[in-house]
């Protein structure tokens, strides 16, 4: 992973998402094995992995007596942030998480979405070059799920690598560059987003729509016997037209059907999601088409 990189970090519960995190924060010693932080050591070198990476976990307490302010000025304290300098870094991260407005408000009265801002903006006083969010989107509402996922492609764009744990797919897939799909405490896949819906694909699949349901069984009929073609299946309102394994260039179909006076609505490859996607490969079988 780079810089701006956001990793999502998907695993069925007890696959071992939190524990890696743990490790990779330097809070839980691994078995055995290693792992590296920018080129750190868990083993060798906890402490400067420590300036480097800040961890949010799912749950953390708030400070009942404890304005927002002063809950993030006594843990930029606690990272020998002081004077002039604290001040300006926690008015910095206020705004940055859109929580001015909170600023003297006590920090057990937020509200779920806030009290996560709240949290990141504590993960960042120290402006850790990493970021690990154990399920950062659990529990919120649909707006503050939103604001959230804005709130991390910003930070991805301020140069961040971010690694979000989540069991909420959809929005991972919104959010991430590059995925890792964990089970069992193994990590199967390790990619881009793109790659891993190829790695369940063994063919691909188009959908062509015409612009007239009639002319649905003449697309199928001019398809189905085509030699990069290994199957259709004629739906309510397209066709969908299963391409041989070894077919990549598929550039003369669409055209094959405008020679023969079809006219197209839309031509494209069916879109596979992320949830399918994750499901196919911790079972460990690939969707066949």
């Amino acid at each position: 992973m780079g810089e701006g990189d956001l990793f999502g970090f998907i695993g069925p519960n007890g696959a071992g998402k939190t524990t890696t995190m743990r490790i990779i924060a330097t809070l839980l010693a691994p078995t055995w094995g290693e792992a590296y932080v920018c080129g750190n050591s868990v083993h060798t070198h906890p402490k400067e992995i420590r300036r480097l990476v800040g961890y949010m976990p799912d749950f953390f307490g708030v400070y009942d007596d404890m304005t927002v302010v002063e809950y993030l000025e006594f843990f930029a304290a606690a990272y020998r942030i002081g004077g002039d300098a604290r001040r300006k870094r926690v008015d910095e991260l206020l705004d940055i998480v859109d929580l001015d407005f909170k600023r003297d408000a006590y920090a057990n009265t937020l509200s779920r979405g806030q009290t996560q801002r709240l949290g990141l903006a504590r993960t960042l006083l120290h402006d850790p070059q990493v970021l690990l969010l154990d399920e950062p989107l659990s529990g919120l509402d649909p707006r503050a799920r939103i604001e959230m996922r804005n709130l991390l492609r910003k930070l991805g764009q301020l140069g961040k690598t971010i690694i979000v744990s989540s069991h909420i797919l959809p929005e991972l897939a919104d959010i991430c560059n590059k995925v890792g799909i964990i089970d069992k405490g193994e990590l199967k896949v390790n990619a881009t987003k793109t790659e891993v819906l190829r790695l369940v694909r063994e063919h691909t699949v188009l959908v062509v729509q015409p612009s007239t349901t009639d002319d649905l069984p003449v697309v199928a009929s001019l398809l189905k016997d085509h030699p990069k073609v290994h199957g259709v299946e004629i739906g309510d309102a397209s066709v969908r037209v299963v391409l041989k394994p070894e077919v990549s260039d598929y550039t003369d179909l669409p055209r094959l059907l405008i020679e023969n006076a079809v006219n197209l609505r839309s031509f494209g490859e069916e879109e596979l999601d992320l949830e399918s996607a994750f499901m196919a490969l911790t079972k460990g079988t690939s969707q066949r088409m």
